[in-house]
């Protein structure tokens, strides 16, 4: 008696098959076929070389202390402070060569002195504000979609609160993220004078940090989205952020648009484009370093998030920059292995209405 291949299925789960696709029919959806590739490389994404997919850094702005950021351009509102750090003019030594100025490290990393740091968030609050003794409210991160509503009392440096976003509509106080790769996100409801920042690297951004921030602002303060400004800061591009197939299952499990989210890029080494013969391995297809290698736009990512919550697309400022390919100028933690220091994202509120 001929038994059914665990691959081909026999008569009677042909027929339980078929009533199942009967039913996936029915509701519009295609189950994907037993025979053939399974998993994210059964689907072809588009093609790039990696300088296609560069994003040129921003200009930066030099404050009379001698902090070196970036600005939000169209942003400059009376009543609002905002920006991104970079690197460059602080008072840390611990990751700049021994000749070189001191850098603007703002994260509390085992590498770098505490009281430089504590000096650093001084001068970047003193550059956004104008003001000497700003209060800055920071977060520990770990990766969440949890947003916390910040008040002047959260600036205590000793017990910050788990999440990886803010929010207020309180004056007088920033309130900070911080990034070294991952996407930092601000957004303002011009309106009601509320404003939030939030961490987005690629496992916030697949439990939809900005967009669930964004509703949070609406039940926190009645923010509308038409009322709503945003502002993506740099983070590594999707010229330099290659990732496993893991990570498009999850985006695929999240997202229908996904697709649009990977490209295929392909080394842009002049040496290996011209002479490909002496990079040939006897290794399997698919097996070998040789090849495209997959790429995520996490800063199209957290873009369509905001759409999605209802902001329209001239209301999104892309500040840009990517952080590993403009090391000069930012951190980035995939590029230096680790070994680096924390960039900010800073906003706040100066005054209240009647003060404009």
């Amino acid at each position: 008696m001929d038994m059914p291949s665990p691959l081909r299925p026999g008569k009677a789960d042909a027929g339980a098959l078929e009533a199942v696709d009967a039913q996936f029919r029915k509701a519009g959806l295609d189950r994907a076929p037993r025979d053939g590739p399974a998993g994210p490389r059964a689907e072809r994404f588009q093609q790039s070389d990696p300088t296609e997919l560069t994003l040129a850094a921003p200009p930066t702005r030099r404050d009379k202390n001698g902090v070196e950021w970036l600005p939000v351009p169209g942003w400059e509102v009376s009543w609002l402070w905002s920006g991104f750090s970079t690197r460059n003019r602080g008072v840390s030594r611990s990751y700049c060569p021994e000749d070189g100025a001191g850098e603007l490290n703002l994260g509390f990393t085992a590498h770098d002195d505490r009281r430089a740091v504590i000096e650093n968030r001084r001068l970047l609050s003193e550059a956004v504000t104008g003001q000497d003794q700003t209060p800055l409210v920071t977060l520990r991160q770990f990766h969440s979609n949890v947003v916390i509503r910040a008040s002047a009392a959260d600036a205590a440096p000793t017990h910050p609160h788990e999440a990886d976003g803010l929010m207020t509509d309180e004056t007088g106080f920033l309130i900070a993220i911080q990034t070294a790769d991952c996407i930092p996100v601000l957004v303002v409801d011009l309106k009601r004078r509320a404003v939030a920042a939030f961490h987005a690297g690629w496992r916030g951004t697949v439990k939809r940090i900005v967009e669930s921030g964004v509703g949070r602002m609406r039940l926190e303060f009645g923010s509308r989205p038409g009322d709503l400004v945003a502002a993506i800061g740099p983070g590594i591009g999707a010229c330099c952020y290659a990732i496993g197939e893991e990570v498009v299952s999850e985006f695929q499990s999240q997202f229908s648009y996904a697709p649009e989210l990977f490209r295929e890029v392909f080394d842009a080494d002049p040496v290996r484009k011209k002479y490909p013969m002496l990079f040939l391995t006897q290794r399997a297809p698919g097996h070998s370093s040789i090849g495209p290698s997959l790429h995520v736009d996490l800063v199209e990512a957290n873009r369509r998030q905001l759409l999605d919550a209802g902001l329209s697309r001239s209301s999104i400022r892309i500040v840009g920059g990517c952080t590993q390919c403009h090391q000069n100028l930012f951190y980035s933690h995939r590029a230096s292995h680790g070994h680096c220091g924390r960039m900010m994202a800073v906003i706040g509120i100066r005054t209240k209405r009647k003060n404009d």
